[in-house]
């Protein structure tokens, strides 16, 4: 146990943790579901299920990981209950199947770094073209994953936490510099007023069913990532304070993203925000186009500056991805740990290759599968999207709770948090993480991953 390391502090820590937690989802995925759900109305529901839903979730995980100090797998068989490894192992397989395709989109926005630098705003309206040089977006894919094996290979004191406390600084002040910037264009208050002044004749059961997804996703939650930082944690740090930080941390970056991203959109749309992007699209063909419309050094600037803050939220992301099934086979398998990570990340490059290939290259994994009563095909990279994140995820934190009231009891996830928070018995918190973690969680996320699946693979959608 003693050659596994730990975090230095509670401050690296929370900052892995929440480096964790924002990713691509928080700079483009937050702002197009925000867009998608009508503005501000989403945004309220979204911060509503990140502190009464997500919250315990997150203290759930973190209590199991220290309580074992082991990996996502090893903790249950270390709690005495093997049979449930099988959550574990699900959510190893999840993390697996999200890097392998993480990676490539994580690769395309690393080249655009040199698209931007270099004043190439027509990448935009060439984007298709760009996705089939397989060779070129691949090699930037191999880049990104060899610096995310390194940054793993170096331990989760020395690599792991020392990457989060350069990062994460680094990412919040290029994203509030841009958002400042923005603020000065023309017709950017459009943009800010639709993001922050809500209109609630919005909200539908759809925007209340995403906002909800939203929030579990962004948080890295069901995986076992978690679980696995928290096996770093030493027993005296409060896991319930740490765990308020980490869901600060995500949601500021996320509400900090939209205050860049629409007044970008109010001033491209001259006020209408008509328009703001899909999924990709956003990233890839919108904002570049805003970028070329600022024109010149400036557009430049702003463009790359942009792309590296996108990279740099990608890597605090894969990194935790990389290390929950490295931790697997350093913890189980005994393989030295440099090993350990060069053979994972190998595998999963690999994996990641159809992804690559099927946004147009190859016919085959472009058209991969066709769902009961859809119209059209899914490419392999959606497919695996919609398995792994959107179907995987909300299943594996539903059953990460229940197992942990109603099998290893919630007593025990009291007397480990009690562990560092001295006032935590007895108080208004114990009652509703309780609450939560019996019964609204698990009831919630459920009903989220049985919805998930009628409607993304069998057409039937019941809100």
């Amino acid at each position: 146990m003693a050659n596994r390391g730990g975090f230095s502090s509670k401050l690296g820590f929370i900052m892995a943790a929440a480096g964790s937690a924002v990713g691509l989802g928080n700079i483009w995925g937050f702002p197009y579901e925000v867009g998608q759900g009508g503005g501000a109305a989403f945004v309220v529901m979204y911060l509503i299920f990140c502190f009464l839903l997500c919250f315990p979730v997150m203290v759930t995980e973190i209590a199991i990981g220290r309580k074992s100090q082991k990996n996502a797998v090893g903790a249950f068989n270390y709690l005495g209950f093997k049979k449930w490894n099988i959550v574990g192992k699900m959510g190893i397989l999840c993390g697996v199947l999200i890097l392998s395709f993480y990676n490539v989109i994580a690769g395309w926005a690393f080249g655009y770094i040199f698209e931007m630098a270099s004043s190439n705003f027509g990448i935009a309206d060439h984007f298709g073209d760009y996705v089939l040089n397989i060779f070129r977006v691949g090699l930037y894919g191999l880049v990104f994953m060899a610096v995310t094996a390194y940054v793993v290979s170096k331990g989760v004191s020395g690599g792991i936490e020392k990457a989060a406390k350069l990062l994460m600084p680094t990412l919040l002040f290029l994203i509030v510099s841009l958002v400042l910037y923005s603020f000065t264009l023309e017709n950017s208050m459009a943009g800010v007023k639709f993001y922050l002044i809500p209109d609630f004749s919005l909200m539908t059961g759809s925007v209340i069913y995403n906002a909800m997804g939203q929030a579990f996703f962004s948080l890295s939650l069901g995986m076992g990532a978690l679980i696995t930082y928290g096996s770093y944690v030493s027993k005296n740090d409060n896991i319930i304070t740490s765990a308020a930080f980490i869901t600060l941390a995500d949601v500021g970056i996320a509400l900090i993203a939209g205050l860049m991203i629409f007044p970008l959109i109010g001033y491209m749309t001259e006020g209408t925000m008509s328009e703001v992007g899909r999924g990709p699209a956003l990233i890839f063909v919108t904002l570049p186009q805003i970028f070329g419309s600022i024109g010149g050094s400036w557009g430049a600037a702003v463009g790359t500056i942009f792309f590296v803050l996108l990279c740099f939220a990608a890597l605090t992301s894969t990194v935790s991805l990389l290390e929950v099934p490295v931790s697997y086979v350093v913890d189980e398998l005994n393989v030295r740990r440099k090993r350990a990570v060069w053979l994972v990340a190998g595998l999963i490059y690999l994996i990641g290759i159809p992804s690559l290939l099927g946004n147009g290259y190859s016919e085959f994994f472009s058209h991969f599968v066709t769902y009961i009563g859809a119209d059209s095909a899914t490419d392999f990279l959606s497919f695996m999207n919609h398995v792994a994140n959107d179907t995987l995820l909300p299943l594996g934190g539903c059953l990460i709770v229940f197992f942990a009231a109603h099998v290893w009891k919630k007593e025990n996830l009291d007397e480990e948090l009690a562990q560092g928070a001295p006032n935590y018995k007895g108080s208004f918190v114990q009652k509703y993480l309780n609450f939560a973690v019996s019964y609204l969680a698990p009831i919630v996320l459920g009903t989220v991953f049985v919805l998930t699946v009628l409607s993304t693979f069998f057409g039937i959608n019941l809100i």
